[in-house]
């Protein structure tokens, strides 16, 4: 393993080490999926809000309620879908519940461009920087913009309301066995 990736691993334990408490029935570790341990090698926005969600639900004691969100998607071919998700969800994810074609090879674990978006200027400026991860994956985009970011590593919040995405006219990888995207 590489030192990066070890200094991440043990960082991540000694940060669940401090979250446990003898109050609890139960270890925060114990929480934590095979997608989130398979993250701690390799680390991207969506694998570290995911281990993020995963440690702060063992704690949570009470829930509040995530505002909903409404964008539009605009396809290819000029067809708007208007789409409504939770604040937080990643915007590949909302594509794929409401049947837009965005592909996300890579189910968003941000190692292909398949989930290539563009967004508006004013959102795109209000936006964290991308990552080196996904730079390097953006570097393989088809129609890539200077607005592009990967839909699997852009997260809902209501300044992006009544938000227009365009979908670029091609992707690499997309429909090479056929197959259309689904939600699960």
């Amino acid at each position: 393993m590489s030192a990066a990736i070890t200094r991440s691993a043990a960082l991540i334990r000694l940060q669940l080490r401090r979250l446990r408490s003898p109050l609890l029935p139960h270890s925060p570790t114990s929480l934590v999926s095979a997608f989130a341990a398979r993250s701690l090698c390799f680390p991207c926005n969506s694998a570290r809000l995911y281990l993020h969600r995963q440690a702060a639900a063992a704690f949570t004691t009470s829930t509040i309620a995530a505002k909903n969100v409404t964008v539009t998607f605009i396809e290819p071919d000029g067809n708007e879908v208007k789409a409504t998700g939770e604040e937080g969800t990643n915007l590949m994810e909302l594509a794929h519940e409401n049947d837009v074609d965005l592909e996300g090879a890579c189910e968003g674990a941000c190692a292909c461009s398949t989930c290539h978006i563009i967004l508006p200027d004013s959102i795109y400026d209000s936006l964290p920087e991308p990552s080196d991860e996904e730079n390097d994956m953006l570097d393989l985009a088809f129609g890539l913009t200077d607005t592009s970011r990967l839909g699997c590593q852009v997260m809902l919040s209501p300044e992006m309301e009544g938000m227009r995405i365009k979908l670029p006219s091609a992707t690499r990888n997309f429909y090479v066995d056929g197959a259309k995207p689904s939600h699960h």
